[in-house]
């Protein structure tokens, strides 16, 4: 790592530091510069006009020090494997399978859609890939049924985030990388919140449907059900090689995402034979733009982490908000309230790379597991996906589904209530993300 610069800024120097900082943030941002530019040109401004014996190149050193660590490899071949799988058959193999069993009862139409957004999101790890290869398909679906416009947009807006909670999660690797804690030890973490949201939301679409008059779907019998899982059992190995992987100690995080990425080669290419060689350039070029965008960001987080550890503006912000020896639940609201907010304004990736610096020394401190204190950081950067005014997933479903801003926050709200249920859950009982460690 570069040297941290001998000299350090006062008081009064730090507070014009975060004036400045924020200011050129909101100005570029207010200007429509994507969310990279300022996070590279406001440290670089504090860098000339507060550190003028500091070497600029520091600064590029830092760039390169983001992305240098074994752990971000894990990134774009994951993405690699969901693109793959998601431009197969994969996906509605899953559908059919989960529809099968459970398509009757009441609800079970929503059911199966937040069933499968969970089980693409252990292929996916991305909230937006999720609205996207689940959310096309089972949208039709519902709205045939009776579902109303934004109850149907909502439902599959808010199951995607559980994609951040499964293994395999970005958030998480961004998480691990910033904070140096174990991707392993997230991944698994990340199952017991992400179960637990799905089955609230199960119980609230069984409950929805019977209020809405919603028809029941005919039941299958089992010889369909059988049909279903024989062709559905390949998309549900790409779940269990991870977990199981990690879980039983055979590969690593890093190893596992290359072994997805041969299974989902093998299985699209080879055993499905929906794919063909020549869709191989289309999907290494969608992986490249997605790896490309997440790799800035985590570069430009680097210098912006460093720049504002090297003004002390960490040790200003948690002093003034959180006194001198706050309680680890102190922290943990504290924690809450600051990404749940940040991730309604801006992606949660940056959000976990500026943010996680500032909370997680002092968190460790006052004896609050890192990997805890990760999967509250990772639930608040999913909701804040589809909290207004700026969720990602808000307007990814606008594109997608061709509605208005309005109509798809409509369905919103009570799935809100539910993911603050499972964030009071996770916080007061750390044992409900940490049992499998």
């Amino acid at each position: 790592m570069p040297p941290t610069p001998p000299a350090r800024a006062g008081k009064g120097e730090r507070s014009n530091m975060v004036a400045m900082l924020l200011g050129l943030m909101f100005l570029l941002l207010a200007l429509n510069f994507p969310m990279i530019i300022p996070m590279i040109v406001a440290p670089l401004a504090i860098m000339l006009a507060f550190m003028p014996n500091v070497d600029v190149m520091l600064a590029v050193q830092q760039l390169i020090a983001g992305v240098n660590t074994q752990v971000l490899l894990a990134v774009p071949m994951f993405i690699l494997a969901a693109d793959i799988m998601s431009t197969g058959h994969s996906t509605k193999r899953l559908l059919d399978f989960i529809e099968a069993f459970v398509g009757h009862i009441h609800g079970g139409m929503a059911v199966t859609t937040a069933a499968c957004c969970t089980l693409f999101g252990a292929i996916s790890g991305s909230t937006q890939a999720t609205v996207v290869a689940i959310g096309k398909p089972m949208r039709g679906r519902l709205l045939q049924l009776g579902y109303s416009d934004s109850s149907s947009s909502g439902l599959i807006i808010n199951s995607a985030i559980i994609a951040l909670l499964i293994p395999p999660s970005i958030s998480m690797i961004m998480y691990a990388v910033v904070t140096g804690s174990s991707v392993g030890d997230l991944f698994i973490a990340g199952v017991g919140p992400g179960i637990l949201m799905f089955l609230l939301f199960s119980v609230y679409s069984y409950f929805y449907a019977r209020y809405a008059r919603i028809p029941l779907q005919p039941r299958k019998d089992w010889g369909e059900r059988l049909k279903a899982l024989k062709t559905a059992i390949p998309p549900l190995g790409f779940p269990l090689i991870i977990f199981i992987g990690i879980y039983g100690g055979f590969f690593s995080p890093t190893e596992s995402a290359a072994v997805a990425v041969v299974y989902a080669f093998i299985l699209e290419f080879f055993v499905f034979k929906t794919l063909k060689l020549r869709d191989i350039g289309r999907i290494a070029l969608s992986t490249a733009v997605s790896t490309s965008i997440v790799f800035v960001l985590v570069a430009g987080g680097q210098l912006f982490s460093w720049v504002i550890s090297y003004a002390q503006i960490p040790q200003m912000l948690t002093g003034s908000l959180l006194g001198a020896d706050p309680s680890a639940l102190r922290i943990l609201v504290t924690v809450t309230v600051f990404f749940l907010i940040a991730c309604m304004f801006v992606d949660s990736l940056v959000a976990i790379i500026i943010l996680s610096p500032i909370f997680f020394p002092i968190a460790v401190r006052a004896g609050i597991n890192p990997t805890h204190l990760g999967i509250v950081i990772t639930l608040q950067a999913a909701i804040g996906s589809v909290s207004p005014p700026f969720g990602c997933n808000i307007f990814t479903g606008c594109a997608i589904f061709h509605r208005p801003y309005l109509d798809i926050v409509k369905g919103i709200p009570p799935f809100l209530i539910m993911e603050a249920i499972v964030t009071i859950c996770v916080i007061l009982f750390p044992q409900l993300s940490l049992f499998l460690l």
